[in-house]
């Protein structure tokens, strides 16, 4: 197979796929190595494709099936424990939140890529912030940040916001 074969079944594979897929299933998949699927995503990119690279794997931007999507405000200190009940919150009630979203005074938005659908990707998270000594955006906002949530219905995303809102983590946007 040539590496223009390659970079379209890697597209394929990803296209085909509601979830992020590592590099290393990709290699496997395709034959080869994990850099070289590292080198040809770099490729795909400067060519225009929106490849997502987050922590749990490759992904299509805008490959989230038929979900809702709504990006909501929230506020609260950036201790493990607040930031772990915040996101258990949004994914028991059946968000996903694909990200975290900060205004930085320099540099605009920042935005990291969380990519939660359950607590198990919630304590994995935290585990690697507390692994790696690293702080949550948050921190940079005096813990103001946005989330982009991804649900199955609007009904859905609404409740979540609901019940932030009772947990005191929603922003008052009045």
């Amino acid at each position: 197979m040539s590496a223009q074969q390659r970079r379209a079944q890697l597209v394929a594979l990803l296209q085909d796929s509601n979830l992020p897929i590592t590099g290393a299933n990709l290699a496997n998949m395709l034959g080869v190595s994990r850099q070289v699927i590292v080198t040809d995503v770099a490729i795909l990119r400067a060519k225009g494709t929106q490849i997502l690279a987050t922590p749990q794997g490759y992904m299509l931007t805008g490959n989230s099936g038929d979900k809702v999507s709504r990006t909501i405000a929230v506020k609260h200190a950036a201790s493990p424990q607040i930031i772990k009940e915040e996101l258990d919150l949004i994914v028991d009630n059946g968000g996903f939140v694909r990200d975290v979203i900060v205004e930085h005074p320099l540099y605009g938005e920042i935005r990291g890529l969380l990519m939660l659908k359950s607590r198990k990707d919630v304590a994995e998270y935290l585990e690697r912030m507390q692994t790696h000594d690293a702080e949550p955006l948050s921190v940079l906002t005096e813990g103001v940040h946005l989330h982009t949530i991804e649900a199955d219905d609007d009904e859905t995303i609404k409740h979540i916001e609901e019940e932030l809102a009772k947990a005191g983590y929603a922003l008052d946007l009045e």
